[in-house]
């Protein structure tokens, strides 16, 4: 017997007999009195940044905030100012030269500053990840309080790719110490509309 064969033997016999019933998730909500303030301070402690808009459509708001930019691309159907197509490439490569890519996000967590990407009309999710900035757009009134509440509006009976982004990529691995934009974009700023 080789030792993969002795291996998944001894699983197989240490398998549970039963299924175990899942615990109670009937956890009381927490709820801020002021979810954008919450939002806009989480966000902060992990990197990132919270705009509201007024006056400005988001075109604009490029426009004015990212001037110095080459590369600007987008899947948000608020912003028509692209450079590139982000969708034109067969393979993910090119988008690793992409300085902003502007993505609509479905909601945002005010507990922990994040928002739920969910792109259908994004052929590559590798933009999310290779563009050196995220200028990610959200709804005003979508803004949730929990996680609880986040898993409640996601949809995994539907196909496709979905993702919280939280701040600019980071990690903390070598000798603790907090490294902003690692492997990733450098910036995000999540922009309510």
């Amino acid at each position: 017997m080789s030792s993969r064969e002795y291996i998944l033997n001894n699983i197989k016999k240490n398998l549970p007999s039963k299924s175990a019933e899942l615990p109670e998730t009937n956890i009381p909500h927490t709820y801020y009195k002021d979810k954008n303030e919450k939002f806009s301070t989480s966000l902060s402690s992990v990197g990132g940044n919270a705009l509201w808009l007024k006056d400005q459509t988001v075109n604009e708001f490029v426009k004015e905030n990212y001037k110095n930019l080459d590369v600007i691309t987008s899947t948000c159907r608020a912003f028509t100012a692209n450079t590139i197509d982000a969708n034109q490439p067969n393979r993910p490569h090119p988008l690793e030269y992409v300085d902003l890519a502007v993505v609509d996000a479905e909601f945002a967590v005010a507990e922990n500053g994040a928002v739920w990407v969910k792109n259908s009309d994004n052929r590559h999710r590798a933009l999310y990840f290779l563009a050196k900035q995220l200028l990610i757009v959200v709804k005003k009134e979508n803004i949730v309080d929990t996680m609880h509440e986040a898993y409640e509006r996601i949809k995994f009976d539907e196909s496709g790719y979905g993702t919280f982004i939280s701040g600019p990529s980071k990690t903390a691995d070598i000798e603790q110490s907090l490294v902003i934009g690692a492997h990733g974009p450098t910036a995000a700023c999540v922009l309510f509309v």
